[in-house]
């Protein structure tokens, strides 16, 4: 059995992070035996984990402690509100980045799309509060510039959504090489065939019940060209220039790329 310190995937909301929770988990259930898987989801069902930091009564972290090592925990969280402990610890950090544009309207149409929570009006109005970071967990900018500050972190590796779509096993083979395990050619075309965003959609409703079609809704790189007027178009990449112009997030997130009209 290959032994795994806590593995935690960290990005902003709307940045395709179940996405990225689902390849991971598959890329690491390739080293196990069949009674090893067994063993695992059974601990997480009779331990009722619900592997978000920010998620849950207090008492689950205990819980957590107990189920098999190579631990995958997920949050929304930014840098500085984790705890401390994760980055003296032997965690691996794996943070998935997307462009803002595609986030916000990702965002958009979930939060109006999710019934427990209030909808906007308009999209100009959701576009405000984007770029104010008035939405649960706060700024994408915050996030990404405090971000930023651990990106030289060797328990911490950046990988972009548009990477992982453009190329999904060359994206995909980066990640258990930063794990530290290995896996053979085999192993990632079958994955990749199986976590590829319309087989996640397909199967959404299997693995998130209710919120799979919330959650898993185009998966497409450049679906702002449809919804941004040219004023927002213009406000945000001076947004993101003041932010993070010149930075290595900026250079990871490739913005002249992903975000010029």
């Amino acid at each position: 059995m290959v032994k795994y310190v806590n593995q935690e995937l960290c990005g902003q909301a709307k940045q395709r992070t179940n996405w990225l929770e689902q390849m991971v988990k598959k890329l690491a259930d390739a080293k196990y035996t069949e009674e090893e898987m067994k063993e695992r989801i059974n601990a997480e069902k009779k331990l009722e984990t619900f592997q978000r930091l920010e998620f849950g009564d207090p008492g689950i972290y205990e819980r957590m402690k107990q189920l098999p090592s190579r631990r995958i925990i997920v949050t929304h969280l930014r840098a500085d509100l984790l705890p401390p402990s994760i980055f003296q610890s032997k965690a691996k950090i794996l943070v998935l980045v997307r462009n803002p544009k595609d986030t916000a309207v990702s965002y958009y149409h979930f939060r109006n799309n999710l019934p427990a929570m209030p909808s906007f009006a308009s999209w100009d109005e959701f576009f405000a509060d984007f770029m104010n970071g008035k939405l649960p967990w706060g700024s994408y900018f915050d996030h990404l510039v405090e971000q930023d500050k651990h990106i030289d972190n060797e328990s911490i590796m950046t990988i972009s959504y548009e990477e992982l779509k453009e190329d999904p096993i060359l994206g995909m083979k980066k990640i258990p090489s930063f794990f530290g395990f290995s896996l053979c050619e085999e192993d990632f075309s079958r994955i990749a065939k199986k976590t590829s965003f319309k087989a996640m959609k397909e199967k959404s409703s299997k693995t998130h019940g209710k919120f799979g079609d919330i959650l898993f809704r185009k998966g497409v790189v450049g679906n702002w060209r449809d919804v941004f007027s040219k004023a927002q178009d213009e406000e945000m990449d001076q947004k993101f220039q003041d932010s993070l112009g010149g930075t290595k997030m900026a250079a990871k997130i490739k913005y002249d790329v992903y975000c010029k009209a």
